[in-house]
């Protein structure tokens, strides 16, 4: 039997590895620029998903209002989903209602010292 004392140093361990991984993982310039792609399409789709249902919608209403397939809702709104065009994102907020707004933000990235 393990204890529980034993089994918090386990998951400290872990959680510290995991830590040091990452911060070296995320030093490459190449890993951090794939990362947050992969995190901007997670945060993308959640974001969708967060403003329907605080709209009060189904993907069905949703669809309606768009003129489209339930399906096709689904399908921008399934995790992963990375063809959005600016166009399609302006109807899916617009068909939101007026409470819902869409902004895009451009960014500068830092500069990364290379000595």
């Amino acid at each position: 039997m393990t204890s529980k004392s034993a089994v918090g140093n386990q998951i400290s361990d872990g959680q510290r590895a995991y830590e040091e991984w990452r911060d070296t993982f995320l030093a490459d310039p190449d890993h951090r620029r794939v990362f947050e792609e992969e995190a901007a399409k997670k945060d993308l789709w959640l974001q969708l998903v967060d403003a329907r249902l605080e709209a009060g919608l189904t993907q069905g209403q949703m669809a309606q209002r768009l003129g489209g397939s339930q399906a096709q809702i689904a399908r921008i709104e399934k995790r992963g989903y990375d063809a959005y065009t600016l166009s399609k994102l302006r109807r899916y907020v617009q068909a939101l209602g007026d409470r819902f707004q869409l902004t895009v933000v451009v960014t500068k990235r830092p500069t990364v010292s290379t000595s």
